[in-house]
């Protein structure tokens, strides 16, 4: 009897001749075949919300985060979790990547990563209950994620599934699972494609969304932003001068401790840091919660 293979490894039949028509074509061709990750995406949304809510429920309540996978997985992972500590200030211990073979294989191939299931395990064991562990897998197979998970739900842990293949043992197995489906890819097996893709715009939802809902933004901007290179200190300087009115926002930041929220506070209510600050935890670190009651 023939094994019954994951959607992720069908052949996609209209790039079937992609190394035989011209760079222009195949260029269009290429682009064009990203189109339905959006709505692979989109069709998940509920779950994806599920997930949100619960990555927002763990950490108000001190717990912390670990998305993981392999290869492509894995990286994008690691970058969605990197990119949080700048731009919303947040903790870089609390919401982390992990990847199959370590950091090493974020620059190359580890063959056999995705295979070592005892390093999965053992990659999750200082998860416990309140935490979450977000595992993600195009075909859902991958060894390392599947065995990080079952420890991970073995400790207490919360467990979400990202996988692009419908009928997945890991989706089955967790807690709340976001089957993404994304077709054949262009080139055939080439998850780093399609399913990479989706895989991205789901892991940019989940934490974008729950950064919004932790206070990290006001409206849609940034102002939990650290201001740690000249674009993101001019940054600051604006999100301050559009929020405060007509003030010095170099001069504000900086007695603010180059916090902007605080700054605005501060300008806003005309007090100093401190009252500005536990005005600000008081709203649960929401600016709305404090200036637009003002």
């Amino acid at each position: 009897m023939t094994e019954r293979l994951p959607s992720t490894e069908d052949v996609d039949g209209l790039t079937a001749g992609i190394d035989r028509i011209d760079t222009a074509a195949r260029v269009r061709l290429l682009i064009e075949a990203q189109r339905s990750t959006v709505d692979a995406a989109l069709a998940a949304a509920d779950a994806i919300a599920q997930a949100v809510d619960a990555v927002v429920a763990a950490l108000r309540g001190g717990g912390r985060i670990v998305v993981l996978g392999a290869g492509t997985s894995g990286r994008l992972a690691v970058l969605d979790a990197s990119e949080l500590p700048p731009t919303f200030g947040f903790p870089r211990d609390r919401y982390e990547g992990r990847i199959a073979g370590g950091d090493g294989a974020l620059r190359r191939s580890i063959e056999g990563a995705e295979d070592d299931d005892v390093a999965g395990a053992a990659g999750v064991s200082d998860l416990a209950e309140g935490d979450v562990a977000i595992g993600v897998s195009a075909s859902g197979s991958a060894a390392f994620v599947q065995s990080a998970l079952a420890a991970a739900r073995a400790n207490g842990a919360i467990t979400i599934a990202v996988v692009n293949a419908a009928g997945t043992v890991l989706a089955r197995d967790a807690d709340i699972a976001i089957e993404a489906i994304t077709a054949a890819e262009p080139i055939a097996g080439s998850t780093r494609m399609r399913a990479g893709t989706a895989q991205k715009i789901v892991l940019n939802t989940i934490s974008t969304a729950a950064m919004i809902a932790l206070g990290k933004t006001y409206g849609n901007l940034m102002v939990d932003v650290v201001a740690s290179n000249m674009k993101l200190q001019a940054r600051a300087e604006r999100l301050v001068r559009e929020l405060a009115g007509d003030v010095d926002a170099a001069a504000l930041l900086d007695a603010a401790g180059g916090q902007v929220k605080t700054a605005v506070v501060m300008a806003r209510r005309n007090i100093g840091r401190d009252a500005a600050q536990r005005l600000l935890e008081s709203a649960d670190g929401r600016l709305a919660g404090v200036i637009d009651e003002s």
